[in-house]
C-alpha cells in the first residue's frame, strides 16, 4: 500500500468511527475495550489525531506530550471527533512528501509523511472497530491489504521495540500466516528471554506455533480485539501472546 491508500482509509475509518460512535452513543460500553465508554474512545483518538497533525503541520523533530483530552461529552464530543479527524486528513494531504518530523517506530524505507499516514489509518482502524462493537450489530469490513499490513507495522514496528513484553523462557518461534492476502502475508516471529520479538516476513526455518486465517481476523486477534481464528501446534503461544502484546 502506499501513501494515498492509507489516506484513504484513514479518511473511511473515521467517518466510519463517528457515526458509529453517534450511534451508539458517548455513554456506551465499549466492549473490546472494557475500561472505556464511547466518551473515553473519542476522547483518546481524537487527541492522538491532533497530537499527530502537529508533527506534520509543524515539522516537530522532538517527541511532544501528547496534550489533554476534551471534557467533552454527547453531541458536541462528536462533533469534536470529527473536526480532529478532518483536521488530521486535511493536514496530511497537503503536507510535502519530503516532509521531516519526529516518528516513533522504527521502519526502514517509511518517510515521515508514509509513516503518520499509515500508523493513524491503523489507529483509527482498530478504534473504528470498537467503536462498532459499542454500537452493536456487523462491524464494517476490513480490506486484506490493509489488515496485512496492519500485521506488518504490529509486529516488525511495535514488536521490535524493546518495550515489548511479549517473551519467552527459551528460544521460539511462532508463524503469522494470513491465508486471504497473497502469498509474501507470512511472518515468523523469534521469541527468547533476552529482547523483543524479532520478525521476519518469510517462513524461513520450522515454527512452533502457527496462527493463521483471514487477514482481517488475525489483525484483530494480534490487537486483542477477537479470537485467534486458527492455531496449529503449541498453543500456548497463542495465549501467551494474548496475555503479554497489549500496546
Amino acid at each position: 500500500m502506499q501513501t494515498p491508500d492509507f489516506l484513504h482509509a484513514l479518511d473511511r475509518e473515521g467517518q466510519s468511527l463517528a457515526a458509529a460512535a453517534e450511534r451508539a452513543g458517548t455513554d456506551a460500553t465499549v466492549p473490546t475495550c472494557p475500561e472505556w465508554r464511547v466518551r473515553d474512545l473519542l476522547r483518546h483518538i481524537g487527541t492522538v489525531h491532533r497530537w499527530a497533525a502537529g508533527f506534520v503541520a509543524e515539522g516537530h523533530t522532538e517527541p511532544r506530550p501528547i496534550g489533554e483530552e476534551p471534557d467533552l461529552t454527547g453531541a458536541e464530543l462528536v462533533a469534536w471527533y470529527r473536526d480532529s479527524h478532518r483536521l488530521l486528513v486535511d493536514t496530511l494531504s497537503a503536507a510535502p512528501a519530503d516532509l521531516e518530523c519526529w516518528t516513533f517506530l522504527a521502519l526502514p524505507g517509511l518517510s515521515p509523511l508514509e509513516f503518520w499516514t499509515r500508523r493513524q489509518a491503523h489507529e483509527t482502524t482498530v478504534h473504528r472497530y470498537d467503536a462498532e462493537a459499542a454500537r452493536g450489530g456487523a462491524p464494517s469490513p476490513i480490506a486484506a491489504d490493509l489488515a496485512a499490513d496492519g500485521i506488518d507495522e504490529l509486529l516488525r514496528g511495535f514488536h521490535g521495540r524493546s518495550r515489548s513484553r511479549v517473551r519467552t523462557t527459551e528460544p521460539r518461534a511462532l508463524r503469522i500466516r494470513a491465508t486471504d492476502a497473497g502469498p509474501d502475508a507470512i511472518w515468523t516471529v523469534r521469541l527468547g528471554p533476552d529482547g523483543p520479538p524479532v520478525t521476519s516476513r518469510q517462513a524461513g526455518g520450522e515454527a512452533d506455533a502457527e496462527l493463521f486465517g483471514p487477514a482481517d481476523q488475525l489483525y484483530l486477534a494480534l490487537w486483542n480485539r477477537a479470537p485467534v481464528p486458527g492455531v496449529s501446534g503449541d498453543r500456548s503461544l497463542a495465549d501467551l501472546w494474548q496475555e503479554t502484546s497489549g500496546i
